[in-house]
């Protein structure tokens, strides 16, 4: 059965940092980009970064570049997204994200609270 279970989020002061992780299981995790996007109250879910498979090629929304850093271990089958100097901005709840040509898999969404 496939899961994707996402972890770490919770409320931080503006300035502060988390560390999101995301356990796979059920696929073949090191064939599948990896991603995480975000859906703020009242917006579309939006890409955050992604990490492909393979030489683990990365990008990231313009509004996270130098901020936050995408990685995997395939040995864990675990991606994880290293968010800092957070913003009040960057409250949503987070989703992670498996892809290859053919499937598509979402995690449930772990939220992430960035106020004073």
């Amino acid at each position: 059965q496939v899961q994707l279970v996402e972890s770490g989020g919770g409320l931080v002061q503006p300035g502060g940092s988390l560390r999101l992780s995301c356990a796979a299981a059920g696929f073949t995790f090191s064939s599948y980009t990896m991603s995480w996007y975000r859906q703020a109250p009242g917006k579309e879910r939006e890409l955050v970064a992604a990490i492909a498979s393979g030489a683990g090629s990365t990008n990231y929304a313009d509004s996270v570049k130098g901020r936050f850093t995408i990685s995997r271990d395939n040995a864990k089958n675990t991606v994880y997204l290293q968010m800092n100097s957070l913003k009040p901005e960057d409250t949503a709840v987070y989703y992670c994200r498996a892809v290859t040509t053919w499937y598509n898999y979402w995690g449930q969404g772990t939220q992430v609270t960035v106020s004073s």
